[in-house]
């Protein structure tokens, strides 16, 4: 059992050991990076249910209008189905 908290302990100082070797200036990958990176992109409301998202994952018409499905392109503008 006291190696095994030895081998605990000796992990958890490796691993803060690790962390403060990184270089604080140093841009980190992960949620921040993508977020930044899709901080300028337009949002647009699905011409069937209203939802938003970005202009990257709509599904258009042939008149431009944009969907969030497949589904819903077929099913066609809110109103007119």
């Amino acid at each position: 059992m006291k190696f095994l908290l030895l081998l605990v302990v000796l992990g958890v100082a490796v691993l803060m050991l690790t962390t403060r070797s990184r270089d604080p200036s140093e841009p980190q990958a992960g949620k921040r990076g993508r977020r930044a990176a899709r901080a300028g992109e337009t949002m647009v409301a699905c011409a069937h249910c209203g939802l938003h998202l970005p202009q990257s994952e709509v599904v258009a018409d042939a008149a431009g209008r944009a969907y969030c499905s497949e589904a819903h392109r077929l099913a066609g503008p809110r109103g007119l189905a």
